[in-house]
């Protein structure tokens, strides 16, 4: 019988494309039922490589993909809120956590996926109910998946018998070295294309499933998968930082080295899981189907994963090592513009306002230098080029990042979000806001003590000690609020309004002293004029640090 081979591609497109959207929305309905825990697991990682590994586990099996956590692991390395040795036992974790799609997809539940999405449909559509709604998308997700995969298997069906089919898969059976070597790289170009190791699973699964492929050449697809879904990572790290760089790079070395080892030791590999595993996988039954393969595949993803973790996590602090030679830091890196990693329309909002969180909290450190610089250019008797252009540079940077805090948080507002996650999107805008005119004010400052350098306008001794005084609480002010910033639990709204009532008052008092001054004839009125714009520009800077002490109350549990 000759094979309708527009009908058998549009069915498996058809399928493919439940199989995705059911991962999608598996992804996003597990994401928001768990959203505060990723976020308290996110910032419980420490130098403990075991507890790096089980996050990555973890967050892994909460979003449903080892490449959403890998490029937000990538991202965040190149926010600086993570370490590289931190990162790396991450993306550990990531491959094992994702080996959890395999098990999913080899559950026998295949045929009652319309019955899924059914069920799932109720909640989702006829209650108000939140958690109802939730478990209703969860259920549905599931459905579409196991629908997607009945789908893609009944388009697969007819290729068994097909000869042109067969004549084919004589290239990529694994029955020969370079048949496997051949096999594997289909299975890292196929995953590259997709850009998902968990379709391509799905779609290595329904192959074997009807038959179509044998267990071994299943097996050598997934263990080219593996190298595969590398490659997401090393995209989203074009770009980024050193550091970035290097955990992506980090990942492709991990997984590449262990397959290879894996295809070394084949043979022995797929008997030692063909052991684990009950059945024989190439087992078909009069259907003509292979109903023990599944599980084979799943085990192979697994044990792979497992094995591979636990032989090189003795060695990651030497793996670091290797790609701190292989990706060298440039003498003098500055980051000076934002570097969200990944589509903010393809990432889930927990992860996107965490990833942004962090890119915040490094916009506060920036400030924070250029608040520094700022004191020291604006308190010197002798002009200092190299610290004016310091200042515009970093007020530069201040202006690159707010204005990409803000692209990337309105795509995220196209998502579906809680009203928790719009309070806090909100707030981090406010707040880099806030960040970006303090930067503004702080290059106001450095012209105002421009224009007395210009001038020859000098500041007395008594003068400068005042704006001394005053530029230390300014800091000690800043320095308080970008300490909530990075820990939300500690905001006090009422310990920092006296903070912001005392600098009111200190302001005053400056402005009083010094119209005294120019009163006598110690200064000028133009120079007058300039010092008081410089205190009104540090009251602004201080009116900044409070609209970020209230933003920031929104982050509190």
């Amino acid at each position: 019988m000759e094979i309708n081979w527009l009908d058998t591609i549009l069915k498996f497109l058809g399928g493919l494309g439940f199989f995705f959207f059911g991962m999608k929305q598996l992804s996003d309905s597990l994401q928001s039922m768990s959203g505060n825990l990723i976020k308290k697991v996110l910032h419980s990682i420490t130098t403990n490589r075991l507890l790096g590994v089980s996050v990555g586990v973890l967050i892994t099996c909460l979003v449903q993909s080892s490449s959403v956590v890998t490029v937000m692991t990538v991202s965040f390395v190149n926010a600086g809120f993570m370490n590289l040795n931190q990162a790396i036992a991450v993306i550990f974790g990531a491959n094992i956590g994702t080996t959890i799609t395999g098990w999913i997809i080899a559950i026998k539940i295949g045929k009652y996926g319309i019955h899924m999405i059914g069920i799932g449909a109720i909640p989702m559509m006829f209650t108000k109910n939140v958690t109802l709604k939730r478990i209703g998308a969860l259920f549905f997700a599931l459905g579409l998946i196991f629908f997607g995969l009945e789908t893609m298997s009944g388009a697969f069906k007819p290729l068994r018998t097909d000869p042109t089919f067969i004549s084919y898969l004589t290239y990529f059976t694994a029955d020969t070295f370079l048949s496997l070597i051949a096999t594997v790289g289909m299975g890292c170009l196929l995953t590259i294309m997709v850009q998902s190791s968990s379709a391509m699973l799905g779609i290595t699964i329904a192959l074997a499933s009807t038959g179509t492929i044998t267990f071994q050449t299943a097996a050598a697809l997934v263990l080219g998968e593996n190298i595969g879904t590398t490659i997401t990572a090393i995209l989203a790290a074009v770009g980024t930082n050193t550091n970035a760089r290097r955990a992506a790079y980090a990942h492709a070395i991990f997984n590449i080295s262990a397959v290879c080892t894996i295809v070394i030791l084949f043979r022995p590999y797929i008997s030692l899981v063909d052991k684990l595993i009950a059945g024989n996988p190439d087992f078909l039954a009069p259907d003509g189907s292979k109903p023990n393969i599944a599980t084979h595949i799943a085990a192979v993803h697994t044990v792979f994963n497992v094995s591979a973790t636990l032989i090189f996590l003795p060695f990651l602090q030497y793996l670091a090592q290797f790609v701190c030679k292989l990706v060298p830091r440039p003498d003098h890196e500055e980051q000076n513009r934002l570097e969200l990693v990944g589509n903010p329309s393809q990432l889930s909002p927990v992860i996107a306002i965490e990833q942004c969180y962090a890119e915040l909290i490094r916009m506060g450190d920036i400030t924070g230098r250029l608040i520094d610089y700022t004191e020291e250019y604006v308190i010197r008797d002798v002009r200092n080029t190299e610290l004016k252009d310091k200042v515009y540079k970093y007020e530069d940077i201040t202006d690159n990042i707010q204005k990409e805090i803000l692209l990337f948080l309105i795509k995220v507002m196209e998502k579906k979000l809680s009203h928790q996650q719009t309070l806090q999107i909100n707030a981090m805008i406010s707040i880099s806001d806030d960040m970006e005119s303090i930067g503004d004010y702080c290059q106001n400052l450095v012209r105002y003590r421009k224009r007395l350098f210009d001038d020859n306008h000098a500041l007395k001794e008594e003068t400068k000690q005042e704006l001394k005084e005053f530029f230390q609480l300014v800091k000690s002010a800043y320095a308080t609020i970008l300490e909530e910033v990075k820990n939300p639990e500690s905001v006090d709204l009422q310990r920092f309004d006296r903070i912001i009532a005392h600098l009111k008052e200190k302001a005053e008092e400056i402005k009083v002293h010094h119209l005294n001054r120019v009163k006598t004839g110690d200064y000028s009125p133009l120079t007058n004029l300039t010092f008081t714009d410089m205190i009104v520009a540090l009251r602004k800077i201080n009116g900044h640090i409070a609209g970020i002490n209230k933003a920031i109350d929104s982050f509190k549990d």
